[in-house]
């Protein structure tokens, strides 16, 4: 099975995410699209593209790029000629010149590094100088444990590195209605029973790798004991279930920072 069918827990997958994570994603890339301008866009970390493509429009073609290749070859053939291009590049180490987007995203993409500033100090090297960024991840507080997750950030962390790379940078949050908030604390209470089981930590123990290794095996049998039904539209969350704000506290489940007037080294 390629990797951009099997469910891994690294990046959400349609029809077996459970929608309150879908919708997550898509609330954030609502946000992102309601303040772009036209101009290129490049969306670092793109996965199969099905959030990527509905950034583009008449004035904004859409570059999409992702380390898989088996995600890029997906994205290519789902949405090649709907305003989507995807190539499979290093999100340390872009393929384009400086300044060469109006546009940048990154979603849910910085807390996957160890060195998140060498992501971010790509995408103000690759940015124009009159263009934005946007990043998108969870709050450190409000977030549920997954090995994919190497670097989480609280509000006050991710300006502090985003501002050591922009000029401007505006904080705010992506947060949902107080009953989307729960479904997340029922299920995450269920999570945590099962990871109760690891008595000894062992899972904090053992090298990195062996942990994803077991965690990306085990996802998909969790998800069948412990979030049954909660994918495909059944539980009835959607995306306008969902709000940026302002006001970001503990319990903002996502941060969204928007960043203008790039430093370049």
């Amino acid at each position: 099975m390629s990797e951009s069918a099997r469910l891994t827990g690294e990046r959400p997958q349609q029809g077996v995410t459970p929608d309150s994570l879908l919708t997550l994603h898509a609330a954030g890339y609502r946000a992102v699209r309601e303040r772009l301008e036209p101009g290129v866009l490049l969306d670092i970390g793109c996965g199969q593209g099905f959030e990527s493509v509905t950034l583009a429009a008449d004035d904004r073609p859409v570059v999409g790029a992702d380390y898989s290749a088996d995600a890029v070859t997906f994205a290519k053939a789902k949405f090649g000629g709907r305003g989507l291009d995807v190539a499979q590049m290093d999100a340390f180490n872009l393929g384009f010149a400086s300044g060469s987007f109006r546009s940048v995203c990154s979603s849910h993409l910085i807390e996957h590094f160890h060195e998140p500033s060498k992501h971010v100090a790509e995408m103000a090297r690759v940015v124009s100088d009159d263009g934005t960024v946007y990043v998108l991840t969870p709050n450190e507080p409000a977030d549920f444990e997954n090995p994919f997750h190497l670097h989480l950030f609280d509000a006050k962390e991710l300006v502090e590195m985003l501002s050591a790379h922009f000029e401007e940078v505006w904080l705010g949050g992506v947060d949902a209605v107080d009953w989307v908030k729960a479904d997340f604390a029922e299920r995450r209470a269920k999570a945590r029973k099962v990871l109760a089981l690891d008595v000894f930590d062992l899972r904090h123990k053992i090298p990195q790798s062996w942990y994803v290794a077991a965690y990306t095996r085990l996802l998909p049998v969790a998800y069948k004991l412990i979030a049954r039904g909660d994918s495909g539209g059944t539980k009835g969350i959607t995306v306008d279930d969902w709000f940026v704000t302002d006001e970001v506290d503990d319990t903002t489940l996502v941060l969204f920072a928007v960043c203008r007037k790039p430093r370049r080294s």
